[in-house]
């Protein structure tokens, strides 16, 4: 089988080099339009055990990974000079840049052909493959092409993000929340390697718009986000990587795969930053597009087998994204309850968690939460 991938991200690496390691007689060919070690963004995280579904089937990928990762097991809020720790709430987390070179490292030695600095004008170019996996992220040219068959909806959020970098050394994945004159600031924080962190800055519109961001240079925006959030950088910069302000764009497709395309990753789908699950998403859609392949004699029956499997699991946790957006969307509001409240509400926020949940994840949380409510009424107690 002749295979082309376009996309040099997390999914299309690793498909290529799943792909090619299972069938060595395939020609896998990867397209990226960037050259080797450019990327967007700082570091990226994974929740607890997140890469553990790679063990059985690849466990020096695994090793390789862990390797270069920094973990925590608690999560800190920051509000109005207060803070509170959720136990129990394990992350790990990986510079993007390493991630992507281990990857690479990977398919290549198993003799996938990585063409960077390999631009794909149009899908026609590639006349003679078997499949195309279109990888290439929320911009994706396939399914830019091919919209209308694969039955995709394109949406944003309200609020505006920008994605920095710090040497500063957070010893959690934190959130700092900052209520200024002209309106109210979100921070999600956290280190990726022992000397850099990521610094992801949010806002309302209302607040963006009253700091004029829309007219300022990065560097202003940038200056204005490390004013608003001395306090959590102890003195340390912000640094820029393409850090302009954007909206969060809510893809979805109905229709997987359209003659020999298919999508993956963030081509197919996108998931909110506040659950830090895309870079996972992808690499599990690699992983079940190799399996739902390999289980069918026939191309187009794999194709359908992947979407039949795959879509139901991902729908749950694009949905739980959603309502994790919906609660940032209005945390200037959550910014007014009292920090123990606050924080049951910001942890509550997806609807995946329950108080009983809470209380085996996060025991020591939960006490302090529990001792802070008045007594309840002795009816309630019974």
């Amino acid at each position: 089988m002749r295979i082309a991938v376009i996309g040099g991200g997390p999914g299309g690496l690793y498909f290529s080099y799943l792909w090619k390691k299972r069938h060595p007689e395939a020609e896998v060919d990867l397209f990226e339009q960037n050259p080797a070690g450019a990327t967007w963004g700082f570091g990226v995280v994974f929740s607890e055990q997140a890469l553990e579904f790679l063990r059985a089937d690849d466990p020096d990928t695994v090793d390789a990974i862990a390797l270069r990762m920094e973990s925590w097991n608690n999560i800190t809020l920051n509000l109005r000079g207060e803070s509170v720790e959720i136990d129990g709430v394990g992350f790990s987390s990986i510079g993007r840049l390493d991630l992507l070179a281990i990857l690479r490292e990977r398919a290549a030695s198993v003799g996938v052909a990585l063409r960077y600095h390999a631009p794909v004008a149009a899908v026609d170019q590639l006349t003679g493959y078997d499949l195309i996996v279109g990888a290439d992220g929320l911009n994706s040219l396939v399914r830019r092409s091919f919209e209308r068959y694969f039955g995709t909806s394109l949406s944003y959020s309200a609020n505006k993000f920008a994605w920095y970098g710090t040497t500063r050394r957070f010893e959690t994945l934190s959130q700092s929340f900052v209520k200024t004159e002209l309106g109210a600031f979100n921070a999600h924080h956290y280190r990726y390697s022992p000397a850099m962190s990521t610094f992801l800055v949010e806002c309302d519109p209302a607040t963006w718009q009253r700091y004029g961001f829309a007219d300022k240079t990065v560097e202003q925006s940038q200056a204005i986000c490390e004013q608003v959030f001395a306090g959590t950088l102890d003195g340390h910069p912000l640094l820029s990587n393409k850090s302009v302000w954007r909206n969060f764009p809510w893809i979805w497709n109905e229709r997987w795969s359209f003659r020999n395309m298919v999508l993956i990753g963030d081509a197919l789908h996108s998931a909110h930053f506040s659950i830090g699950s895309g870079t996972r998403l992808a690499i599990e859609d690699a992983i079940a597009l190799a399996r739902a392949l390999e289980a069918e004699s026939d191309l187009s029956a794999g194709l359908n087998r992947y979407q039949t499997e795959r879509k139901p699991i991902v729908q749950k946790l694009v949905t739980a994204a959603r309502t994790s957006a919906g609660w940032y969307e209005k945390f200037p509001e959550h910014m007014k309850l009292a920090l123990m409240d606050f924080a049951y509400s910001y942890i509550t926020r997806s609807g995946r968690v329950d108080d009983a949940r809470l209380r085996a994840m996060s025991p020591a949380f939960m006490a302090r939460y529990e001792a802070s409510k008045p007594l309840r009424q002795s009816g309630s107690q019974r």
